[in-house]
């Protein structure tokens, strides 16, 4: 109980001044638990949703959009349609655009084909930038941040999932970039970069609960605590865990080379028989 008071008031601190929630990928795992979060402490406050399955029933606080981010033509309607929807129904205070869809798969490139890698591409990367581009002039009129989901991967190359890495490298990248050029206008962004994480993510991408929880996985609330106190002290970048935070250290302090012989083997050992 205390630990969820605690958990609370993070979340309450976290959403101090905000007027409305933007968030993709909120029907499971991290974004689940972002909505969950949010809807628990601040009842009144206005949440859209942008994925490809309904997330819950949050009565009138939640706008569901149904979006497949990785059909270029279908999500670029919906992104406009979202911000046509934003503008005629304005609310008080800044904007929180919460950037967390993404997927990534195991096998030798292209495995298990090149129409789901070009995808991941399409999810990971191109749809965060044309979002965060499409909501750039409101949140720039209305203060806000831009909280973006990279992950530890993007601190290496990660054989058997070599484009999972390389999005989220592109994403850690560019989110430090741009927060850079946000400074002064009143809008910040932060990269998060959990390492693995209890959520469906693993099972999709082909790997075992037990060896992602058997090698440190952190629950999906804990990445949600983490990247919300990070929120609030103003950081750019924040790994989630101890552990990985030494391995992002030494991933960053290590021959490119090296590390990437090193997490093939990691990645190796958590694939599912």
């Amino acid at each position: 109980m205390k630990s969820e008071s605690v958990f609370d008031n993070i979340v309450k601190e976290a959403l101090n001044g905000v007027g409305q929630v933007v968030l993709t990928g909120g029907s499971s795992g991290i974004g689940q638990v972002f909505i969950n979060s949010i809807a628990r402490v601040e009842p009144c406050l206005p949440i859209c949703n942008l994925s490809r399955h309904q997330c819950g029933d949050f009565g009138g606080q939640l706008t569901h959009y149904e979006c497949d981010f990785s059909q270029v033509t279908a999500r670029a309607e919906v992104f406009k349609q979202l911000a046509v929807d934003l503008r005629q129904n304005p609310a008080k205070g800044r904007l929180l655009l919460i950037n967390n869809s993404g997927f990534g798969s195991y096998g030798h490139f292209p495995a298990p084909d090149l129409p789901t890698q070009l995808g991941m591409i399409e999810v990971n990367i191109s749809a965060v930038v044309e979002l965060t581009g499409i909501l750039l002039p409101l949140l720039k009129e209305r203060g806000g941040a831009i909280l973006n989901v990279a992950s530890t991967a993007a601190f290496q190359a990660t054989p058997y999932m070599a484009t999972y890495g390389a999005t989220k490298a592109f994403l850690l990248s560019w989110t430090l970039g741009l927060n850079e050029e946000l400074r002064g206008s009143g809008v910040s962004a932060l990269a998060i970069c959990p390492g693995p994480t209890r959520t469906g993510f693993q099972i999709r991408a082909g790997f075992s609960d037990e060896g992602f929880v058997a090698k440190g996985g952190q629950s999906a609330e804990e990445v949600v605590q983490v990247s919300l106190k990070a929120l609030i002290r103003g950081k750019v970048i924040i790994v989630s865990g101890l552990r990985n935070r030494l391995l992002a250290w030494l991933s960053i302090h290590s021959p490119k080379v090296f590390g990437a012989r090193i997490a093939g083997r990691l990645i190796r050992g958590t694939r599912m028989d």
